[in-house]
Formats: C-alpha cells, structure tokens, sequence
C-alpha cells in the first residue's frame, strides 16, 4: 500500500509545479572514483548539494509549503532539524511569504545556523534529538504552526521521488543506485521513482552506524527507535523511522548497507582530492559504501550516487575529512 502511494503522475505534476522554484541538478562522470574502483564501472554522481540550500531537502519543504492554505500560512510553520532540514523550511518560508520558527541542536554546527537566520527563521535550540522533537510539537500547539516533518508525509517523499526521476532521465539503463539515508524520506522517494522508471536497477540505502534506525526497522519488520545518534553524519542521525518513509523503503529498497564514521572521513577526503567538492559527512555516505562495504559488487556496472548535501564550514571539513587517506576501506 505504501509502495502504490507515488505515482509517477504526481511526481511528474510536483516537478511542474515546483520548476522555477528548484535547481535541476547535474549529474557528472566520476573518473577518480571510477580509478579507485578499478576502472572498468560507470560512476555518475547526482550533485544534489548544488540545490538550493545546500541539500535535496528544499524540494520536500517547497512542496509541503505549497499546499498549505492562506490561514496556515499566516501561522506559519515549524521544523526539527540538525541543520538541513530547518535550512530549507526557512528558506521555503521565505519563498511563500510565511514565517518559520526551527528547533536545532545546541551543537549544531553555527554555519547551519546562520543559514537558517539569513532566510529569515527564528532559530530555538533543543539539547538532543528527542527534546527537539518534544518542544516543536508545544511550538505547534502553542502557535499553531504547522509542523514540517523532516522526513516524513507523502508531499515530502513526493519532493525526494522528483531526485529519482530528475536522475532517470539524466543517466541510462543504470544498474544500481546508492542513496543516504537518514529517516528515510530521501531513499523512500528516490527508490519510488526509480523503480518505477528502471525496475531492474537496484537500489541500496546507505546508513551511518551510529544511526542505524532502517536497519534495525528492516529486521523487525516495523519502525524502530534508537536510543541515542552516534555519528559525524549528523544530517542522517534520525532517531526513529515513520510508517510511510519506512514503507516505501521496505517495498523498494533492494537491500542496506552500514558505513562507520572512518569510511565517511576517507571518502569526504576522496571526493575532496578527486572531484574538488567539500561535502558534509552525509553527502559522502554513498561513496563510502561504494568503496567500502560495496567495494567488489558493481565491477562492469553503471552505478549512481546520490550526493545529498554540503552544509559545512572549512573548518569543521578540515577537522572531519581524511585528505591523505587512499582508500575509503
């Protein structure tokens, strides 16, 4: 049932609508990546960290903005994020003349922060994930904003789902597709749209280990919690799954794989020295499986990946990424 709930109309209506509003982003030849990998695999890298914001999600919060009514409009909105998430509602808020109050973590990185403040946002801050949570939800009751979910509900996965169809129409007849994931909303929505438009690609969620909520849903066979985020890959530090991401996961994900913080440093460090981009430890989870984990299983292949989002200041990039590391694994 939650496999049925995109249809490629209503992605194909979404992607109308939201044109001139959002950045179709490239996907580029990987010749460095495909050099650690032997040389005989077709690497693509959809450069989704050119998007507006910074990352994939102003496309869920433009689209769930979009269908608000004027009276929810001037209640204006909330939002719980490490940084992406709250960025790209504010900068939604802004785009449809609304106003946005969101909930960050005290050790949210300042440069996250400051982004959210240039758009406009009031930002307040919460000491973990779980009272981040709690304390948007008395935001809500109180003010009556309404609650953008980070990665949940059918206008945000339809918004991840027009990445996938951006990216059939951009790379043919690939074979695999790596994508992050954190709640699962982007891998819900990609792996929609890909199934759809290529049903023999194979689609594999890429997990930080600190954050291993879709693993641990996948296993049990419902959504699951976990007690606390442990991972440099901030952006994918969900602290529990929801039925629809999870459901769309579930029917179209062909299989998880897990990357330690390590890999994730040795891969931002590659795609530093080999493709010139500085990215978030979120954005560097694909590459890190692609070298690590699922370093034997795409030779002769045509593999994507998805490159979510590049919301980092030099600094904390130079303390993260390992610029001398060789090898990812």
């Amino acid at each position: 049932m939650a496999g049925a709930a995109l249809q490629l109309s209503a992605i194909r209506k979404l992607q109308k609508s939201l044109r001139s509003r959002l950045v179709h982003t490239p996907v580029v030849r990987c010749p460095g990546l495909e050099e650690h990998y032997g040389g005989d695999t077709e690497i693509y890298a959809k450069l989704e960290f050119l998007q507006h914001t910074g990352t994939f999600k102003a496309r869920g919060a433009l689209a769930t903005l979009s269908r608000l009514g004027k009276d929810q409009l001037a209640a204006g909105v909330t939002a719980v994020s490490a940084g992406n998430h709250a960025i790209a509602v504010a900068f939604a808020a802004a785009a449809l003349g609304t106003s946005a109050k969101v909930v960050m973590m005290r050790a949210a990185n300042s440069f996250r922060v400051e982004r959210c403040q240039y758009f406009g946002a009031e930002v307040v801050f919460a000491d973990d994930v779980h009272s981040a949570f709690r304390l948007a939800e008395s935001i809500q009751a109180k003010e009556g904003r309404f609650f953008v979910h980070p990665f949940e509900g059918l206008e945000i996965v339809l918004g991840t789902a027009t990445v996938g169809a951006e990216i059939c129409a951009q790379v043919d007849g690939f074979d695999a597709i790596l994508v992050p994931v954190g709640g699962g909303g982007l891998c819900a929505g990609i792996a929609s749209a890909v199934k759809q438009l290529n049903p023999l690609c194979d689609v594999f969620g890429v997990e930080p280990a600190g954050a291993d909520t879709m693993h641990r849903s996948f296993r049990s066979g419902k959504p699951e919690a976990i007690d606390q985020v442990s991972t440099i890959a901030d952006s994918l530090g969900a602290p529990f799954a929801l039925p629809l991401s999870f459901g769309l996961c579930r029917d179209n994900v062909d299989e998880l794989v897990m990357v330690d913080d390590e890999q994730l440093r040795a891969a931002m460090g590659i795609l530093f020295r080999d493709m010139r981009i500085a990215v978030e430890p979120a954005c560097a989870a694909t590459t890190a499986a692609l070298l690590g984990p699922l370093c034997d299983r795409f030779r002769k292949k045509r593999v994507v990946l998805v490159l979510c989002g590049s919301n980092i200041d030099w600094q904390t990039f130079a303390q993260q990424a390992q610029l001398k590391t060789q090898h990812a694994a």
